[in-house]
């Protein structure tokens, strides 16, 4: 199983954005997640696509754009324009899912569903096909620095579940309080994208936070 490290840069430095992905690419990030809130589906605000067209030219890797917002779909293909490669949404933020990860999928984007610690998986049985990348929400949305929610451990194993009876390469993400002396354990649990805000713009070293993170996931026993 690939596992990938997604640095938040809700946490980062916004003075100096296009330095700090740049900076977090070259320490080993394995995407860059942005996070969008609008102070509507979530008690926050955050950016939007001109922010993420604005960073696209500074990395390589693939831009993870989590939309916390409602409705979602009219931003959609501004954020697949502005260089998103995955956009993932909240169930609850759409009229229609099924429409919404049609959508994502046809303005080029690998398409995810955001599910949050209270969201029961059966969003997951009519959806589960379609999709790339299941994210869920260890923290409830709306701000950085929150603590991991651990009642959500089993679901990510439930999750995993789902997606090995699939057959589908679809990708396990988990966002929320993902720490070095937590991550193995949400690593055993079943996912394999591990998003990390706090835990690395937080600290002085990117590359060695990273390298962290990683040999705390090489100690990791997957559930399956």
């Amino acid at each position: 199983m690939t596992l990938r490290i997604a640095p938040s840069i809700l946490s980062a430095d916004f003075a100096r954005l296009g330095e700090e992905v740049r900076a977090v690419v070259s320490a080993g990030a394995d995407l860059i997640h942005f996070d969008v809130m609008d102070n509507h589906y979530v008690p926050n605000l955050s950016v939007g696509p001109l922010v993420c067209q604005a960073i696209r030219p500074h990395v390589t890797v693939p831009i993870d754009v989590h939309l916390m917002v409602e409705p979602v779909d009219r931003l959609i293909p501004e954020f697949a324009a502005a260089g998103a490669n995955i956009i993932s949404f909240h169930p609850e933020a759409s009229a229609h899912v099924d429409r919404t990860i049609a959508l994502i999928k046809s303005s080029g984007c690998k398409a995810g569903l955001v599910l949050n610690p209270a969201t029961p998986l059966n969003v997951l049985d009519y959806t589960l096909e379609k999709l790339d990348l299941v994210l869920l929400m260890s923290v409830n949305p709306g701000f950085g620095g929150q603590s991991l929610i651990s009642s959500v451990l089993p679901k990510i194993t439930a999750v995993r579940e789902r997606i090995a009876a699939s057959g589908r390469d679809i990708w396990l993400e988990v966002d929320g309080g993902i720490k070095p002396d937590n991550i193995a354990q949400v690593a055993a649990a079943g996912a394999d994208t591990f998003v990390a805000g706090s835990a690395i713009f937080g600290t002085s070293d990117y590359a060695a936070t990273i390298a962290t993170l990683r040999q705390q996931l090489a100690r990791a026993t997957p559930s399956n």
